[in-house]
């Protein structure tokens, strides 16, 4: 069955102090999205975002206004909102301390802003159903952050026994926040197979979607 967030446009508010910015992605964002507001400034962020409680906000980091804490300060004055609201970051940094502070007060995921129009559609996307979405290599910076606790860490081999090889390949770069897209171009591979393969790991594993696969391999340390 297709999910809801596929059958109509998710809404999105859109935070960025640069308009012709959110002109931009406003305009390249496909029928999956549909931004319902906009803001340009930390307080500003914070009442269209109670005002319009979308599944979902696309948030610069670096934003003037409030006490100066920029996306990470949006985040935590929306703190009543996270069970319902889910925060994407989209910056044109991949500073690590950036990533963590937006992450540690809530947000879901975090991409760059050279990212696709179609890829952050689909992020978008992935984050209204419940998924982690990072760029490719930002991941590790939540992990050596966050890291995990000591009674999540099992020995990995038996499970990882059940995954062929090349599986383990693609479970590894799928789990760091890599697309489908990216995955097959890393192992010359088509996104079918790269589909094929996730849905293999998934079921091989007893897991549901990326977000868990990636506990999953962090708790392991195979990252």
């Amino acid at each position: 069955m297709t999910s809801p967030a596929t059958e109509t446009p998710v809404p999105v508010v859109l935070v960025d102090d640069h308009h012709m910015f959110r002109t931009g992605v406003r305009a390249s964002l496909d029928g999956r999205v549909r931004v319902v507001g906009e803001a340009a400034d930390v307080d500003e962020a914070v009442a269209v975002v109670h005002e319009h409680r979308p599944p979902v906000v696309l948030l610069d980091v670096h934003l003037p206004g409030g006490d100066g804490g920029g996306g990470a300060e949006v985040v935590r004055r929306c703190a009543d909102l996270l069970a319902g609201t889910r925060f994407l970051a989209l910056s044109v940094s991949d500073a690590a301390e950036d990533v963590v502070a937006v992450i540690r007060s809530g947000a879901r995921g975090y991409v760059t802003k050279n990212i696709s129009a179609s890829d952050l559609s689909a992020a978008v996307v992935r984050v209204a159903g419940g998924d982690a979405v990072f760029s490719p290599r930002l991941a590790g910076f939540v992990l050596d952050a966050f890291g995990t606790a000591a009674g999540d860490v099992a020995v990995a081999d038996d499970e990882l026994d059940r995954l062929s090889k090349r599986e383990q390949q693609v479970m590894r770069l799928i789990a760091r926040g890599y697309t489908y897209r990216e995955v097959a171009a890393d192992l010359f591979i088509s996104v079918k197979t790269v589909e094929t393969h996730v849905s293999a790991v998934l079921r091989k594993l007893q897991l549901s979607n990326r977000n868990e696969l990636t506990r999953w391999a962090a708790a392991r340390r195979l990252l």
